[in-house]
C-alpha cells in the first residue's frame, strides 16, 4: 500500500510538469498622440478627428438609412463572412480532438469467430512436446500432429488506454488549439471588417457615380441649349456653320459619357447585391433611385492610439498565431522524453455461446507501458528547431502587424485630412467656371465674343463639376478608409457576427 501511495503520489507530481516556454502577451508600440494632430498648423477642416470612443457601428456617423440597412444584411448573409464563421467552427471541433488526449480512451468490442488452426503451426509444439523437429512422421519415430477441430469463440468486453502526460505535450496541444481558435475568431473579425468596408466603400461609389450621371445629364441639357441658341444665332447672320457644328460635336461628347456612367451604376449595384450574398440586380429597384453623397460629420471620433492594438483584428491575429507557435514548441520539446501509457482490458471470452455468462470465463489484462525515444535519425530534433523557427516567424509578423496597422492609420488621417482641403478649392473652382460661363454666353449674345470661349467655358464647367463630386466622394471614402485601418468598432463586428452564426 506505501509502494502504491509513493508511485501515484510520483505520478502526479511528474504529470504537472510542462516544457516549453510560457507564453507572454508581446507589448505593441504606440505613440503618445496621432500624428500630426498636435503639430497641425493648417486651418481646421470641416471634418476632424477627435479623440472619443469609436461608435461600434461606426457606419452611422453618414447618416444613411440606406447603407446602414446595406450593413446588416452583409454582416448576416455575407459569404466570406459565413466561410470565416466556418473556420471558427473547425477550430472549435479541432480542439475538442486534441483536448480528448486529457482522458482515458475506453472502448467496448464484442466479437465472434470461427477458427480452425493449423496442426502444422504453433499447435504442433504442443503436441509434440515442445520440440519444433518433432511431429513430422520422420526418422525420429515422433508420434504425428493430433489434428483440431474446428471450434467457435466467442468474446465481449472492454480495452482502455490512458497515456499520461507527464511533461505538458498534451496541455500544450491543447494550449495550441486554444489560441488557434482566437486566431480563427480574429480573421473572422477581419474579414467582417473588410466586407463592412466594402459595402460602405461600393456605396458610397454608386453615389458618386449617380452624382456625376446628374451632372452629365444636366450638361447634355446646357450643351443642347446652346446648340439651339447656335442655330437661333446662325439664322440671324450673327453665327457661322462652323459654331453650329461645333456646338453639335460638344453636345455628342458629353452626350457620350452618359452610358458610361449607367455601366458604372449598374456594376456598383451588382457589386452590393453580391456583397449581401444576392444575385445581379437584387437591389437595382432599390438602389436605382438618386440619392447624395453621404455627408461626413462634423467630428469624427477616432479612439485613443493605445487602443489601436486592441482593436485592429490583424494585430490580434497575430497575436494568437504567436501563442500558438510558443505552445507548439512546447509540444515538439516534450518528444524528446519518455511516455508512460496505462493499457487495460476486460473481456469474457468463451468457446461456448451459453458461457458468456459464466463469470469463470472472465479474463483481464493490465499494466504500463514506457516507450523512450533513443534514436530517431535527428527527427525529432529537425522538428525542434522548426517549431523554434516557426515561433520566430511568427513574432517578427506580429511586429509587422503592428507597423502596418501605424502606417495606414497615419495614410489615412493624412489623406483625410487633405481631401477636405482640395474639396473646399475645387468647390471655388466651380463657383468660379460657373461665373465664367454665364459672362462667355452673355458676351457671345450680345456678338462680343465668339462660340469658342463658351465651348471652353462649358468643358471647364463640366471638368469642375466632376472634380467636386469625385472629391466629395473621396472624402467619404478616405472616412471609410480610416475607420478601417482604425479596426471598425470594438464590440460591432464581433456582436454582429455571433448574431449571424446563431441565425
Amino acid at each position: 500500500m506505501r509502494r502504491s501511495l509513493v508511485c501515484a503520489a510520483t505520478t502526479l507530481l511528474l504529470a504537472g510538469c510542462t516544457l516549453g516556454p510560457d507564453f507572454d502577451k508581446p507589448s505593441s508600440w504606440s505613440p503618445d498622440n496621432w500624428f500630426g494632430s498636435a503639430a497641425e498648423t493648417a486651418p481646421p477642416v470641416p471634418s476632424a478627428p477627435v479623440a472619443e470612443p469609436i461608435r461600434a457601428d461606426w457606419w452611422a456617423v453618414f447618416a444613411d438609412p440606406e447603407l446602414t440597412k446595406l450593413e446588416q444584411r452583409a454582416a448576416e448573409a455575407n459569404l466570406d463572412v459565413r466561410t470565416a464563421m466556418l473556420s471558427v467552427a473547425q477550430s472549435r471541433a479541432q480542439r475538442q480532438i486534441t483536448a480528448a488526449d486529457e482522458f482515458p480512451q475506453i472502448n467496448g468490442d464484442a466479437s465472434y469467430m470461427r477458427q480452425k488452426p493449423s496442426p502444422k503451426g504453433e499447435f504442433s509444439l504442443l503436441s509434440s512436446g515442445g520440440s519444433v523437429g518433432a511431429g513430422t512422421g520422420g526418422a525420429t519415430g515422433a508420434p504425428a500432429s493430433i489434428p483440431i477441430k474446428p471450434f467457435n469463440l466467442y468474446q465481449y468486453g472492454f480495452d482502455a488506454s490512458w497515456e499520461i502526460d507527464l511533461w505538458g505535450k498534451v496541455r500544450r496541444s491543447v494550449e495550441e488549439a486554444d489560441a488557434n481558435i482566437e486566431a480563427s475568431a480574429e480573421a473572422r473579425r477581419d474579414t467582417l471588417l473588410s466586407v463592412l468596408a466594402e459595402v460602405a466603400r461600393d456605396y458610397l461609389q454608386l453615389r458618386q457615380t449617380q452624382a456625376e450621371l446628374k451632372i452629365a445629364r444636366e450638361n447634355v441639357a446646357t450643351s443642347e441649349d446652346s446648340l439651339r441658341l447656335t442655330r437661333s444665332q446662325a439664322q440671324n447672320g450673327l453665327a457661322t456653320d462652323l459654331d453650329t457644328e461645333t456646338a453639335a460635336a460638344q453636345l455628342s461628347s458629353v452626350a457620350a459619357t452618359v452610358p458610361q456612367l449607367e455601366q458604372r451604376e449598374l456594376a456598383s449595384i451588382n457589386q452590393l447585391s453580391f456583397l449581401i450574398g444576392e444575385a445581379p440586380r437584387t437591389l437595382k429597384a432599390e438602389l436605382e433611385t438618386e440619392a447624395p453623397i453621404p455627408p461626413v460629420p462634423p467630428q469624427v471620433p477616432i479612439g485613443l492610439p493605445s487602443e489601436l492594438a486592441r482593436r485592429r483584428p490583424d494585430i490580434r491575429e497575430a497575436e494568437a498565431k504567436l501563442h500558438a507557435a510558443t505552445a507548439e514548441f512546447g509540444v515538439a520539446e516534450a518528444q524528446f522524453y519518455p511516455s508512460l501509457t496505462l493499457n487495460g482490458s476486460d473481456d469474457i471470452q468463451a468457446l461456448k455461446f451459453q458461457d458468456l455468462a459464466n463469470w469463470n470465463a472472465h479474463t483481464y489484462e493490465f499494466g504500463p507501458s514506457l516507450k523512450l525515444p533513443i534514436f530517431e535519425g535527428g527527427k525529432l530534433t529537425g522538428n525542434l528547431d522548426l517549431t523554434k523557427a516557426e515561433q520566430q516567424s511568427a513574432a517578427i509578423a506580429f511586429e509587422k502587424a503592428v507597423l502596418n496597422a501605424w502606417q495606414e492609420v497615419d495614410n489615412a488621417l493624412v489623406g483625410y485630412d487633405r481631401e477636405q482641403r482640395r474639396l473646399a478649392q475645387l468647390h471655388q473652382q466651380v463657383e468660379q467656371t460657373r461665373h465664367a460661363l454665364a459672362l462667355a454666353r452673355q458676351q457671345y449674345t450680345a456678338g462680343t465674343s465668339d462660340f469658342l470661349r463658351v465651348l471652353d467655358s462649358q468643358r471647364q464647367v463640366l471638368s469642375a463639376e466632376q472634380q467636386e463630386a469625385d472629391s466629395r466622394a473621396t472624402v467619404s471614402l478616405n472616412l471609410v478608409t480610416l475607420y478601417k485601418a482604425l479596426g471598425g468598432g470594438w464590440d460591432a463586428p464581433e456582436q454582429t457576427a455571433t448574431n449571424a452564426e446563431a441565425k
